[in-house]
Order: C-alpha cells, then structure tokens, then sequence
C-alpha cells in the first residue's frame, strides 16, 4: 500500500502599514462585532498595503503597494463582494501572480484565506499609486482611479486632535488599529464609491501562512 504525500503549499510573508477606509462610522464594528456601522449595512472599502517586507516563494514582494477596492452589499462574513486590485506599472507578472494567490486565499495564511472567500476579482488596474504616510493624517492617491484622505478624531468641545485606538490581541488583519475619520473616491471595473467622514484606520500589518 501506498500513500501519496499532499504538495507543499507554497509559503509566503507579508509586513508592512495598511491603510483602510470604509463606508462604517469611525471605529467600524466590523473589527470587533461583525456586523458593519453603515447607514445601509453594506461594507465598502479602499485599502492600501504598503509591503515594506516580503515574499511568495521565491518571488520578492518588499517595496510592493497593493490597493484594493472592495464592494461587499452586506456584512462581509456574507459574500457576494465584488474587488478590484491596483498596482503600480511597474510591478512585475510574477509580482502581480504571487499576490493573487495570496489576496484570494489560495495559499492558505490568515487575513486572506477567510477574506478571499467573500469577494469574486473583478479586474486588475495598473496606476500610479502614491501614499503620503503622515500617521493618521496619512493619504493615498491612485492616478485615474481615486483617492482616500485620512484625519484624526476631534474633541468635540476645543477641536484638539482626540487619538483613539481599538486593541485587538486575537485580530487577524490587524491588532492595533489607530481609528481616525476620512474621505475617499474610486471608481474602477465596475466598482464605484465615494464617502465622506467616515471610518479610517492606520494600522502595521504581519501576515504568512
């Protein structure tokens, strides 16, 4: 008798700074009850991922920015979202294949092997992408396709900076989210969405399988 060993998967590695904007009120629910804070239940999204380390095999995926913009029509744990993926042009094939295994979840590795479940890739956009990294007053601007500023909350009383951060030891996108409010447009594939004043959330990110 004989047994058949299973191929191993493919390991891969991701750190960096994430950048998320999303439809939700400042603080977004979705991170710590599950269920989206926006006026219409959706959850829609732009988020950057400025990879500062990283790799998928032996492909080298430091230096890296990933944008994706993300339409899901109700919680995201109930699918049917629709993404579409930016990338700079200068990111190669090979750059652009190790990423699509990892953002929809083909290689195993928490955030994606749950999140790449929710949503079908609805294209591909190469554009220039520039993220000005200011912590929670950070940007982030894609020629032609859109744009996300972010803010830090206010005292409502004196309009001085309020720093606020949610803290989550078991989070598997983040686990320590610097929450601000901002305004972001993007409109690429089919997929189209603009918000004001709402959720943002500057955040290091550490992810393999």
């Amino acid at each position: 008798m004989t047994t058949t060993e299973a191929e191993p998967t493919t390991r891969w590695s991701l750190s960096g700074v994430g950048y998320e904007y999303c439809n939700c009120s400042p603080g977004c629910t979705c991170n710590f009850s599950g269920f989206p804070s926006s006026s219409d239940g959706s959850c829609k999204a732009l988020v950057a991922n400025v990879i500062r380390e990283g790799s998928c095999g032996d492909v080298d995926l430091a230096g890296v920015t990933a944008v994706a913009i993300i339409d899901w029509p109700h919680a995201i744990h109930d699918g049917n979202g629709r993404a579409v993926f930016v990338v700079a042009p200068e990111t190669t094939d090979e750059q652009i294949g190790a990423l699509s295994q990892i953002y929809t979840g083909a290689l195993g590795g928490m955030p994606w092997e749950i999140l790449g479940t929710t949503y079908e890739v609805a294209g591909l956009v190469k554009a220039a992408i520039q993220v000005t990294d200011a912590g929670i007053d950070s940007s982030v601007e894609i020629d032609g396709v859109g744009s996300a500023q972010g803010r830090s909350m206010r005292n409502p009383v004196t309009d001085e900076p309020h720093e606020a951060h949610i803290t989550l030891p078991d989070g598997f996108i983040w686990t320590d989210g610097n929450c601000g409010v901002g305004t972001f447009n993007a409109s690429a594939e089919g997929v189209a969405l603009d918000f004001t004043d709402t959720n943002w959330i500057h955040y290091n990110f550490d992810w393999t399988n």
